[in-house]
Order: C-alpha cells, then sequence, then structure tokens
C-alpha cells in the first residue's frame, strides 16, 4: 500500500469515527476502533482473432453434365432419325439423356470445404472491486462499502 492510499484510509477511518461520536454524543476516543480493507475481484477479458479453418466434406458424385450431354446427342439423333414426325428430338434428347445419366462415370469423394471462423484469446486480470471499513462504537459493529 503507497504513502497515498494509507493517508486516504487513515482520512477515512478518523472522519467516520468523528461522524459516530458526533452521533453517539457519549462514545469516546478510546471506545472506537476500526480497519479499511480492498476487495479484488477476477475480470476474464477477450481478444478476438480469425483462423481459416479446412475440413474434408463427402460429396455425391454430379451425373448432370453426363445427362446432358446425353441429351442435346439424343435430340439431334431424334431430329434426323424421325425426319417429318412431331416431338422425334423431344423424345431424343429424353431417351439420350436417360442413357447418359445410367452411363454416367460420376462418383462421390471427399472435398476440402473452408471456412473463417472467429475465436477468443482470454486473459484473467485481478482488478480493484470496492473497499469496506469496519468500525465498532459502542460495542456496535458498523460496516461501510465504498470505492
Amino acid at each position: 500500500m503507497n504513502y497515498w492510499e494509507k493517508l486516504f484510509h487513515t482520512c477515512v477511518l478518523v472522519w467516520t469515527t468523528a461522524f459516530f461520536i458526533s452521533l453517539s454524543g457519549i462514545a469516546s476516543a478510546s471506545e472506537v476502533a476500526g480497519k479499511v480493507t480492498k476487495h479484488y475481484k477476477e475480470v476474464i477479458t477477450q481478444n478476438p482473432y480469425t483462423v481459416e479453418v479446412c475440413r474434408k466434406v463427402a460429396v455425391s458424385g454430379d451425373k448432370t453434365g453426363d445427362t446432358l450431354k446425353g441429351a442435346i446427342i439424343g435430340g439431334i439423333i431424334g431430329n434426323n432419325v424421325t425426319k417429318n414426325v412431331d416431338n422425334g428430338g423431344a423424345v431424343g434428347a429424353i431417351i439420350g439423356g436417360l442413357i447418359g445419366n445410367q452411363n454416367s462415370n460420376a462418383t462421390g469423394g471427399t472435398k476440402t470445404v473452408c471456412e473463417v471462423e472467429t475465436r477468443y484469446n482470454e486473459t484473467k486480470q485481478t482488478v480493484y472491486s470496492h473497499s469496506t471499513i469496519e468500525f465498532t462504537v459502542d460495542g456496535y459493529v458498523h460496516r461501510l462499502r465504498f470505492k
């Protein structure tokens, strides 16, 4: 405890003692005793930072490209084979899409997916909370809390 803190605590004790002596009217200085106590608390400070986290995730095989190629080729063949028949190209496209999807080599597997996450570093500190003064006047204990 430095010089100024001791001086402050002494002044508070003297002022409080004088105050209660004046209130009681019958108490003498020898009947008053007291002490000042500092109280502390722990505080956690969080400092944010970001990290990129990558994970491997399962993916299914995408057969869309093969289906589309089959539909285009089937539509062209359907138009050429049926010449004058209505919707020959549409029927060829549907059949070609089904064949393209069925014969696709697309397989599932894993894919790396990355995301940015916010995490926190924590620092624990002990800081001043408040002080209490406890004194006795005529056998009665009094406590005051102050900052």
